[in-house]
């Protein structure tokens, strides 16, 4: 039986919310501030930016069945669409330009608590 195209992409748009929610609350128990949500912009999007002292943090959500497979979709692309989008929200928040930046990744796996990996990625912004 075949699944809808549409209907597979509902789910997976769905699972992305919950799994962004899930990270976001993760953060917020580490102390961290949530300064924006799901941030688009022509040509990249960031799944939360978030604050914690004097470190300001661009992270993408990743869930997937294994950890393994969570990491292993964080490309080159990825990241580029992240840097993209991180400049515009600095240009419109000139006061996290003296923090500390960092991209970071909140992997999610079937069973298991997430995964917070500071400085998962290199941000090229400037």
């Amino acid at each position: 039986m075949r699944t809808d195209p549409s209907r597979r992409r509902q789910q997976t748009y769905l699972a992305g919310h919950r799994a962004e929610r899930f990270a976001l609350i993760w953060l917020a128990l580490r102390g961290y501030r949530i300064l924006a949500r799901r941030y688009q912009v022509h040509g990249g999007e960031i799944d939360l930016v978030v604050r914690r002292g004097a470190t300001v943090a661009f992270v993408e959500v990743k869930a997937r069945p294994t950890r393994d497979e969570a990491l292993q979709v964080l490309t080159e692309a990825k990241r580029r669409r992240i840097e993209r989008a991180a400049a515009v929200w600095l240009s419109r928040n000139p006061w996290a330009s003296a923090s500390v930046l960092r991209g970071d990744a909140v992997v999610i796996a079937s069973r298991r608590l997430p995964l917070h990996i500071e400085a998962a990625f290199e941000l090229r912004i400037g």
